[in-house]
Formats: structure tokens, sequence, C-alpha cells
């Protein structure tokens, strides 16, 4: 399943008859004003709610860190305490 977020214009034929169209097909739409629609939001459908800003910007950082190799794998949670300095 995948998120898709769009503009329509309402006032046109051809913007009236997708969003009809999109109803049809039990398509959900939520409706959002042009200044929090070029804000970044993440919908999860689990929840029915967007991720909070602080969420959003933790899964940006770890995402930052995977891409310029800032994270490490281990086997086991003895080798992440050794490599760590905890004795366990």
């Amino acid at each position: 399943m995948a998120t898709y977020a769009i503009t329509l214009n309402e006032r046109t034929s051809s913007g009236k008859a997708l969003i009809e169209y999109l109803q049809k097909l039990g398509v959900l739409m939520h409706k959002v004003s042009p200044q929090s629609a070029t804000k970044t939001r993440i919908y999860d459908p689990e929840t029915g709610c967007y991720l909070k800003d602080s969420v959003v910007k933790s899964i940006e950082k770890a995402h930052e860190d995977m891409k310029h190799g800032r994270l490490k794998a281990y086997e086991s949670v003895d080798e992440m305490f050794q490599d760590l300095g905890i004795n366990a």
C-alpha cells in the first residue's frame, strides 16, 4: 500500500470528475489547505493520524545516518554490549 498526495483543482470539470471517481473507488481522501500542503506530513494509515513533526525529524535523522554509514550492525546483544564497554 502506498500513500499519494495530489493537488486537484476542484473548480474544473476534470478535477470534479477525478474527485468523484476516487470517491466511488473508496479511496480515503483528506482535504488540506494550501498552506499545510506545502509542509511535509506523513500519514500513518494504521493509526489514521499524521506523524508528529518530532517523529518525522527523527526518521529523517536516522535516514541521514544510514546514508552516511554512521550505524553499526551487531550479530548479537552480547557483541553490542562488548563494543559499548558494558559488562552484562
